[in-house]
């Protein structure tokens, strides 16, 4: 790596640093409940962990995703105009994508661009997916919208853009905040733009709880990571031991939560963040949602943020779609 590239890659970790430590602060010294963004998950360990659970008999979510790719990509990409530009929203290691960029690269020389704030996650992408012939893949270290609006300004004027959003990661989104950012996709992409959205579809609520606490216990040792990269990089002193990781159903919202909950009456120090914070016993630190949704309710959150659903696929083993959206 040159010196200009190096003192780049610097800065941005720094730039992380101070937002990872400015967003813990904010979200654990609020009243009420104690929330940390998800997106921090996700650091090279929980990438790891999170491609375990993909593993697990109890997580369908994935499989099921990878399904529809693998039998639909073609007909996706049959539906849209070329040439064709990919950027992928939280791309992760990309497993999903590549049905797609085969596809692609069967019709053209493909520039595929994954957007991830997890460096080891993109690196992971770039070794695997680089290796399909006629795909050219430059990764961006960076928020979703941060990533795709450079990605944009690199387009010509010919270029399709086709921007995936896999995984259901809308799903982590409160549902205004999730229609609220399906717009803010839309004012970057022109006029027959298109979204893969991947969305996760209610089912029974004893399924998803088995989901997101399998028996084994990666997804709980996934969500402690949290904790323990906070001590990492803001040098905290959380004791991850003095925390259960603990899931719960919400009908109303119709949301799967995860939290960390406290053992005990206890104080945690996080330098970095310049706080002490305190936790009584039995109160919790939330860590992520899951929203399901049903698929009308999908193409009408579509054409509210200024998309029409084209096509729409369904697995059936574990209820799942894949929302071909376009922009109008």
């Amino acid at each position: 790596m040159g010196t200009a590239a190096r003192m780049a890659t610097e800065r941005i970790s720094s730039t992380h640093r101070t937002d990872f430590a400015r967003e813990v602060r904010e979200g654990l010294d609020r009243p009420g409940q104690k929330e940390l963004p998800s997106k921090y998950l996700y650091d090279e360990i929980g990438s790891a962990l999170f491609e375990v659970i993909c593993l697990l008999p109890e997580y369908g979510l994935s499989r099921a995703g990878e399904r529809l790719m693998e039998r639909y990509s073609e007909e996706m990409i049959d539906l849209l105009p070329k040439p064709v530009v990919v950027a992928e929203l939280g791309s992760g290691t990309g497993r999903k994508t590549r049905w797609v960029l085969e596809a692609l690269s069967q019709r053209q020389n493909v520039d595929y661009y994954p957007i991830d704030i997890s460096r080891a996650a993109l690196d992971h992408c770039e070794l695997d997916l680089g290796q399909i012939e006629s795909v050219s893949i430059v990764g961006f270290e960076r928020a979703y919208l941060d990533g795709l609006v450079e990605v944009a300004a690199r387009r010509k004027p010919e270029d399709h853009l086709m921007v995936l959003f896999l995984g259901s990661t809308i799903g982590n989104f409160d549902r205004p905040a999730g229609a609220q950012f399906l717009r803010q996709v839309r004012q970057v992409l022109f006029p027959g733009d298109s979204l893969l959205l991947a969305t996760d579809l209610e089912k029974p609520i004893p399924d998803l709880i088995r989901a997101y606490d399998d028996p084994i216990g990666v997804t709980g040792a996934f969500n402690k990571n949290l904790l323990a990269r906070i001590n990492r990089e803001l040098g905290a002193d959380f004791d991850l031991d003095r925390f259960k990781h603990g899931v719960r159903f919400d009908e109303i919202e119709r949301r799967v939560e995860m939290h960390l909950r406290s053992t005990e009456n206890q104080t945690v120090r996080i330098p970095a963040a310049d706080l002490s914070v305190s936790f009584a016993a039995g109160e919790s630190i939330w860590t992520e949602s899951s929203h399901k949704y049903n698929r009308e309710e999908v193409v009408e959150m579509g054409e509210r943020a200024g998309f029409h659903c084209k096509a729409q696929w369904t697995d059936r083993q574990w209820p799942f779609a894949q929302s071909l959206l376009i922009a109008k």
